[in-house]
């Protein structure tokens, strides 16, 4: 992918990758080390690991004998200026919002409670 801004959400697009980079907050990681709470095989957890590294989300180092992970602590600040820019909304209230349509259109009859999942 040749924008970097699309590269690093199809890298977010994963739950794996997700949980790699939530990993590697902590400190930097071998990659066996990255491999261990997965159920899946060191190749599979390489693919991940390189996608990662294309969107430039990580980097990888060879030190001795072991590959080392390091998240890239300016990887995001693109994905999150983007993303900010939808923070100019004001969230909206929903107990407001549910009054506001009951006093407008009194003849309706209210949904039902569905129960939290």
């Amino acid at each position: 992918m040749s924008d970097p801004l699309d590269a690093a959400f199809a890298a977010l697009a994963d739950p794996t990758r997700r949980a790699i980079l939530a990993m590697l907050l902590e400190d930097d990681m071998a990659v066996t080390d990255v491999a261990e709470p997965f159920e899946m095989s060191l190749a599979a957890i390489s693919k991940h690991l390189g996608v990662l590294t294309s969107a430039g989300l990580i980097s990888q180092e060879k030190r001795g004998r072991v590959k080392w992970c390091k998240l890239e602590p300016d990887a995001l600040r693109a994905a999150s200026i983007w993303m900010q820019g939808f923070g100019q909304f004001e969230p909206v209230n929903l107990d407001a919002f549910e009054r506001f349509l009951e006093k407008e259109l009194p003849d309706t009859p209210a949904p039902k409670a569905t129960p939290d999942r």
